[in-house]
């Protein structure tokens, strides 16, 4: 069980390293008929690409996606979609001083311990590169969603904080978050946040953030009560993100400090005669199955732990020694993480959906 393979009815299994010639997926169990092209998925590759603002890796990938399976005469066939991501931009030699030093924060040690070898050009299998494929994927998964839901399902991220500085919640307009590179949908935090992420940026050090990403137009009753709870499912997705720390569903961590009265999502009969909610400090689920309400979870990103700070390590001998990472890195990678969170939202939407319609028609 190598775990490279996400999902149940639909799933999606990536392959690939930062350095190597090229990265990519397979997406199993999508329906046949529903229209794709590349053309669907090269915009949120877009969304997620490096090298756009001085505020992400300067590494120049193109990100171009080809399809090379699962799709004909431009609808897909219901047999496995493969899809191919060329690396065309990689810089191994900036990593050769240290291809025998773990460095503090990646996942060296662990690779190396549990394999006896590593890639240690630019954290191979374990860098944040593969996250492009989850982007594509979760293309994918947004087209079958739009094809059995409809477009008032919509999936949306945001960066909520950076550092200990949050946005204003009463600022927030989604048209913000394209408006600045920090995908931030308060326009005066942004510009703070270009200030201090400057002077972090050019000290050669990095800082963390939160994402938030919500899923509106969430059909009732996807999930299941015990084990496969929407909620459990959405935070193993995210949380297999690289460098996530922590998830937080609906009011997460908060709740903790409501009552019960303030934390039950009270419910009454809408102006359509449907039920409607009064709040969501559940985040759309309730016993692990959606309410109809809006999916909302945020992530805890830490900082990237590729520095020029030196810090304290060892080398695969056994040696003492002090490492700062060369190379060309994000200073915060939660930046280019909000890409990524609406995809795996939209793979675990998805895959729930069509296990839903196998189960309950």
């Amino acid at each position: 069980m190598p775990g490279n393979t996400f999902g149940t009815l639909l799933t999606l299994t990536t392959f690939g390293e930062s350095h190597g010639p090229a990265i990519g997926g397979v997406v199993d169990g999508c329906p046949p008929g529903i229209a794709l092209s590349e053309a669907d998925i090269q915009p949120y590759l877009d969304k997620r690409r490096p090298g756009q603002s001085k505020y992400t890796t300067q590494r120049q990938e193109a990100d171009r996606v080809r399809i090379l399976s699962g799709v004909f005469e431009g609808v897909t066939t219901g047999t496995p979609i493969g899809l191919l991501i060329e690396n065309t931009d990689q810089r191994s030699k900036d990593y050769g001083d240290i291809k025998d030093t773990f460095r503090p924060g990646h996942a060296d040690f662990t690779y190396f311990t549990k394999y006896g070898l590593r890639d240690y050009r630019g954290g191979g299998r374990a860098s944040a590169r593969e996250t492009a494929v989850r982007v594509a994927g979760g293309a994918v998964a947004r087209k079958i969603l739009e094809k059995l839901v409809g477009k008032r399902l919509k999936i949306q991220g945001a960066m909520v904080q950076m550092g200990l500085h949050a946005i204003d919640r009463r600022r927030w307009k989604w048209k913000t978050i394209d408006a600045n590179p920090f995908f931030c949908p308060d326009a005066i935090a942004a510009e703070d946040w270009a200030r201090e992420l400057d002077t972090v940026r050019k000290s050669g050090s990095s800082i963390g953030g939160v994402v938030e990403v919500i899923a509106s137009g969430v059909p009732a009753g996807l999930g299941e009560p015990v084990f496969d709870r929407m909620d459990a499912d959405v935070a193993k997705a995210l949380m297999s993100i690289p460098a996530v720390k922590g998830v937080e569903i609906g009011a997460g961590f908060a709740a903790a400090q409501l009552c019960g009265e303030d934390n039950a999502d009270e419910i009454r009969i809408g102006t359509r005669g449907k039920p409607e909610f009064l709040s969501n400090n559940a985040g759309g689920t309730l016993g692990g199955i959606t309410t109809g309400q809006d999916l909302v979870a945020r992530i805890a990103v830490k900082p990237t732990s590729s520095i020029l700070t030196p810090r304290r390590s060892i080398t695969t001998t056994g040696q003492e020694t002090d490492v700062s990472t060369k190379g060309r890195h994000d200073p915060c990678v939660a930046i280019r993480a909000v890409p990524v969170a609406e995809a795996m939202l939209a793979l675990t939407l998805a895959d729930h959906l069509l296990r839903f319609r196998a189960q309950c028609g």
